[in-house]
């Protein structure tokens, strides 16, 4: 009668035990499906994508700098806004311009030399460059070339990564991944399919919008590209919310104990 049920015990061990086995690989599957960026990229090869590169647009309380040039440099300087600084050296006093940087208002307005208010919101770069090369035909007759540049182009990275901050885009130019990049990267305990992104309008209106990393298709959003200011905040999985206050060597021994208790557990039920 013992060893029947011995029998009957080793040939339920050894039915359970690969059940066991396969969970466990099963879950560890499903973890693995959570961590890689961009899956799935057929989709995005079979979308039709835009073929105009992004260009940020000029928002209310953007800093910006504005150059006009041109062959006679002093038809220009009337429309270069100008600060003279002073350096006061031993042998000598020198003076050099500095270039005095444009607010934009709330009505996105600037006030530019000679030409007054220039509605400069809502437009690229390229845009607002070419608006001003029209408004000055009037005052000179060659066509000038117009430089802008914004000055306070920022974005913020939160949450979940290893270094968050605020950076600063000298490029104008920056979209998801790269924020995550300069924020080196999302911890493990970042949730890839629910990063969050907090942009504030032209109308001063603030938007949150839920993005997944784990989708490829998230490349050909209209969030992939960041604005200035926006604000990335990577969401904590449930784990690090619930040993928030823990250590992490803590929270792991804890698992590990835990995982082989139930093991040990199951195993004497098994045999016993």
């Amino acid at each position: 009668m013992n060893n029947l049920f011995c029998i009957c015990a080793s040939r339920k061990g050894r039915v359970l035990l690969p059940c066991l086995v396969a969970i466990l690989l099963f879950a560890s599957c499903q973890s693995y499906k959570k961590v890689p960026y961009l899956q799935d990229v057929k989709v995005v090869e079979q979308t039709a994508q835009l073929e105009n590169l992004y260009d940020a647009k000029i928002m209310p309380k953007d800093l910006l700098t504005i150059v006009v040039s041109c062959t006679s440099p002093e038809l220009a300087v009337p429309f270069n806004l100008t600060v003279a600084t002073q350096t006061n050296l031993t042998t000598s006093t020198t003076s050099q311009p500095v270039l005095q940087q444009y607010l934009v208002n709330n009505d996105g307005k600037i006030n530019f030399p000679v030409l007054g208010e220039l509605k400069v919101g809502g437009l690229t770069k390229k845009e607002a460059e070419q608006l001003i090369v029209e408004k000055l035909k009037p005052y000179i007759k060659e066509t000038p070339i117009v430089t802008v540049r914004m000055v306070n182009y920022k974005i913020s990275v939160l949450g979940e990564v290893a270094r968050p901050g605020t950076f600063t885009i000298s490029n104008e130019k920056v979209n998801l991944l790269e924020a995550l990049a300069m924020a080196g990267d999302m911890t493990v305990w970042g949730l890839r399919d629910n990063v969050k992104l907090i942009r504030e309008g032209a109308d001063g209106k603030q938007e949150i919008i839920t993005l997944d990393l784990n989708k490829a298709e998230t490349i050909i959003s209209p969030y992939y590209w960041l604005q200035q200011n926006d604000i990335v905040y990577v969401t904590p999985n449930k784990a690090k919310a619930r040993n928030s206050d823990i250590g992490n060597s803590t929270s792991l021994w804890f698992s590990a104990t835990s995982i082989l208790v139930s093991l040990a557990s199951l195993l004497v039920t098994i045999f016993r």
